[in-house]
């Protein structure tokens, strides 16, 4: 059988060519969908759609929420999840209310420190896939917004002296810096916070952008490393790193 396929996808003779060609048209072509059919095909799909809708709804509910709130040291009202977090470490969890999780969630801690501590104010909304590396805490403050795929690391994992980096010990106590992301901020996908930021409230961060120093409040930051490049409302546009004050 592996002979013949190989034969039709080389195409070797004039026959085989043909076999591939037809081979091909059928892949290549859709089912068509008469008119008359499509008021019924449209409400099979929309009873599809809500019925898989019903049972994310019911198994977040159900499931995901209670399991995530009793990993919580502290949960405020209508918290709302499509999945479960993963949680690895013994990360100190605290969640206000009205909190919004969208896809998966992760939040890690080491064993540097005996209380990491993450703190997420009410009316936040993470996106999927947002990395948390808690190892001593990082605030989030009320109204945040963060987008998927953004990374918010508190250390760099691993230590900077390559001696200690083949023991695989964990950084310094003094190389983990807390990261607090003040109210109304908007930190957009693929953004990455590192150890020691604060952003500023208000303040908005660009996509991808790497965030190594203060954002000031209501400023625009973008690029790696980051830099201000305007404030809200558009006053101003000075080419500083994120601690920069513009002048």
């Amino acid at each position: 059988m592996n002979g013949l396929l190989l034969k039709i996808r080389r195409g070797e003779t004039p026959f085989y060519r043909r076999l591939k060609l037809v081979a091909v048209a059928v892949r290549s072509s859709a089912v068509p969908v008469p008119r008359f059919l499509r008021p019924v095909l449209r409400l099979v799909y929309h009873a599809l759609h809500g019925l898989a809708v019903a049972l994310r709804w019911a198994y977040a509910f159900f499931f995901c929420a209670p399991l995530f709130t009793a990993r919580c040291e502290s949960v405020g009202n209508r918290l709302r999840m499509t999945r479960l977090p993963f949680v690895v470490g013994h990360t100190r969890i605290h969640i206000g209310s009205h909190v919004t999780f969208y896809g998966k969630v992760s939040i890690h801690s080491g064993r540097i420190f005996d209380d990491p501590t993450l703190k997420i104010g009410d009316r936040v909304v993470i996106g999927h896939g947002v990395v948390f590396f808690v190892n001593k805490e990082i605030v989030i403050e009320d109204d945040v917004m963060i987008a998927g795929g953004c990374v918010l690391a508190d250390s760099d994992a691993h230590p900077r002296d390559p001696e200690l980096r083949a023991q695989h010990l964990p950084p310094t106590r003094e190389d983990v810096k807390p990261i607090r992301i003040r109210r109304g901020a908007w930190i957009s996908g693929g953004a990455q916070i590192r150890k020691g930021v604060t952003v500023g409230e208000g303040a908005i961060v660009g996509v991808n952008s790497v965030v190594l120093s203060d954002a000031p409040a209501y400023c625009i930051v973008m690029g790696n490393p980051a830099r201000v490049v305007g404030f809200a409302g558009g006053a101003g546009k000075p080419n500083e790193t994120a601690g920069g004050s513009g002048d």
